[in-house]
Parts: C-alpha cells; sequence; structure tokens
C-alpha cells in the first residue's frame, strides 16, 4: 500500500510508549554520564568544575552521594576529563601542553607519602584499539628494581618513587581474572598505590580520541563494551587505585541513532510538519538509541567500531600519558627528562 505525503501529514499521531530495556548508552565517561542523567533533571550531590588552558578543556566532576552515583551509573569520588581536539592528529606543542596538565591533574590524585607505585596495564595487546594499557606500561620509566640493583643510576634517589609495571593480560588469554592477577602482585610487592591505564568506550563521537579521563575510584575493565569484569579498587586491593583512561571506541547503535538524528533533523528543516518528523520527535533520546539496538540484535547489540587511524593514535596517545606518568611519578623529572626516558 502506498500512502501519499499529503495523507500521511493527516495522520492524527498518537503519543509512542516503547519498551525500553534497562540497557542505555555505553560510556566510561562520568561527563557524558552527568550529560545523560541530567536530561532527567538535577542531580544532588554530583558538583561540576570546568576550566580552559590554551584550547584544552579540564572538567572535573565529584560525585558525593550514593544516590547520585546510581543516578549517574558512577562510583562516588573524582573523575578528571581532559579534551583537546587537536589530540586527533600529532602537535608538538599540543603533546607539551597535555603532558604538563595531565602530570599536574594525576599529582592532584596521588595520596601523600605515595613512596611506592605499581602501574597496571589492562587491556588486549593484540587488539589495537585495546592495546593502550600495554602500550603505556611498555613506555614507563620503572625503578623498583633500580633501587635494589643499580642505585647509582638514580644518584641519591632523592626526587624519584619505587616503580613497577605490569600488563596481565585478559582473562581470554590467560585464564585468569585480572583482579586475581593484580591483588597477587600487589600483595607482594606492597605499593603504596596502583595506577590502572585502559581503553576506554566514549558515547559522543565529539569526545573519541580528544579525551582523557583519570579517577580516584578504581576501574571495572570492560565495563563500557559490556564486558563486566571485577572492579580494581580499594576494596579490591587494599590501596588506592587511580584510573586513566582514553576513549578508543564507541557504540554502534551510538553511531547510527546520531546518524538517524542528523537525517531527520535536515528532513523537519526542508519539509516542515512532516508525519514521520512529529513521529521521531515524540521519542526520547534513549527510544531512538533502543530502536537501533534491536536492528543489532543478530550480532547480539556487541559491535563497537574504532576510527581507522587508531594504529598511529594509540603510538601518540600511549606515548604522552606515558610520559605524564612519568613526570608525575618522579619529582625530579622535568620534561625534558621524560623525553628521553620515555621509550
Amino acid at each position: 500500500m502506498v500512502i501519499s505525503w499529503n495523507a500521511a501529514r493527516r495522520v492524527r499521531l498518537k503519543p509512542c510508549h516503547l519498551p525500553i530495556s534497562r540497557s542505555s548508552p555505553r560510556t566510561d565517561l562520568a561527563v557524558e554520564a552527568r550529560e545523560l542523567a541530567l536530561r532527567e533533571g538535577h542531580i544532588r550531590g554530583v558538583e561540576e568544575e570546568r576550566e580552559e588552558h590554551e584550547g584544552v578543556v579540564i572538567t572535573r566532576v565529584r560525585v558525593s552521594t550514593q544516590v547520585a552515583a546510581r543516578r549517574l551509573g558512577k562510583r562516588k569520588g573524582t573523575y578528571v576529563t581532559i579534551e583537546a581536539p587537536g589530540m586527533r592528529r600529532r602537535d608538538f606543542d599540543l603533546e607539551d601542553r597535555l603532558t604538563r596538565i595531565l602530570a599536574d591533574e594525576l599529582k592532584r590524585l596521588l595520596p601523600e607519602r605515595a613512596e611506592t607505585a605499581l602501574v597496571i596495564g589492562l587491556g588486549n595487546e593484540h587488539v589495537t584499539a585495546d592495546a593502550l594499557g600495554p602500550m603505556v606500561v611498555n613506555r614507563l620509566f620503572v625503578t623498583r628494581h633500580l633501587f635494589s640493583y643499580m642505585p647509582e643510576v638514580l644518584g641519591d634517589g632523592e626526587g624519584y618513587r619505587s616503580i613497577a609495571a605490569l600488563a596481565p593480560g585478559v582473562l581470554g588469554l590467560t585464564g585468569i581474572e585480572t583482579s586475581e592477577v593484580v591483588l597477587g602482585v600487589v600483595e607482594r610487592i606492597k605499593p603504596d598505590v596502583v595506577l590502572a591505564v585502559d581503553a576506554l568506550a566514549a558515547r559522543s563521537l565529539e569526545r573519541l580520541h580528544r579525551t582523557i579521563q583519570l579517577s580516584d575510584v578504581g576501574i571495572q575493565p570492560g565495563a563500557g563494551v559490556g564486558n563486566h569484569r571485577k572492579a580494581i579498587d580499594k576494596e579490591t586491593l587494599g590501596v588506592p587505585v587511580i584510573a586513566i583512561g582514553v576513549p578508543t571506541v564507541v557504540d554502534a547503535a551510538t553511531i547510527a541513532s546520531d546518524a538517524i538524528e542528523l537525517v531527520f533533523r535536515e528532513l523537519g528543516r526542508q519539509v516542515p510538519g512532516n508525519a514521520a518528523n512529529r513521529l521521531l520527535d515524540q521519542l526520547t533520546g534513549q527510544e531512538k538509541w533502543q530502536l537501533v539496538r534491536e536492528v543489532l540484535e543478530p550480532i547480539e547489540q556487541n559491535l563497537v567500531v574504532a576510527p581507522k587511524e587508531v594504529d598511529e593514535f594509540m603510538e601518540n596517545v600511549a606515548y604522552l600519558i606515558a610520559k605524564s606518568m612519568n613526570v608525575a611519578l618522579h619529582p625530579a623529572m622535568t620534561l625534558e627528562d621524560a623525553d628521553l626516558v620515555t621509550h
């Protein structure tokens, strides 16, 4: 049956109520979780602070109550997001600014009197978009062995921390939960703080490959892509855990939903008042996203997408994070020193 546009315009539309599942757009970023939650109204117990330095935007989100934590789907604590559009391409001046900013923000999160640290590189080194953790660990300046076997390399040792690093692999390759591996190492070497580096999933394409997130609440590997593993946090390990991550993938349903939104927005501008637009306008963002997810049902809704330049980006951002961590963890180290020891 063919319906003309004129007939379609005369259709009286009824409110559309779709059965919405409990799933929601995947994101590991606290700023995105806050944006999604704010659509339903103000959230008490969440504070946001923003500042900008030479094109780099720093957003600090503090979640102070359990109610707010449930609304956001994030744990109580501090989340710092550093955004810079230029991260998507190699820019040495921007890289230096980001290194300083990231090092400063990391120093703020480090506990006082943290003399020893363990850096954990989470992720699968055989999957480019998931290899951030192992790539950062491979570039770090580790010193734990130097204090024991080659102390002369560090002079009097002032301004240097004892740093160890480990890439524990993933459950599918090792047969061991990552948290179990990390807990065993923590119990053995007894660090004062653990820093976990991992690739994240974003809700917005605008934040893909241009955002770095830090938090003091630990991390749950695989949460952003629906592959929940046991959390690596203070409750699990008994020591403070700082998480550092970069969104490298986005849910395919998000891309399709955003594309549909843009198409109908343009259609509404060119053909105002048509029935299809009115129908779409009655759907919430969550309902539109859920419709796309249902289309992806044949592949179990398990499709995430990475940009084609992910290889080059991962090399650049892994170097940037490792260099920042070298500066933050070793007070005696300058940016010039970090250039020499960051592999």
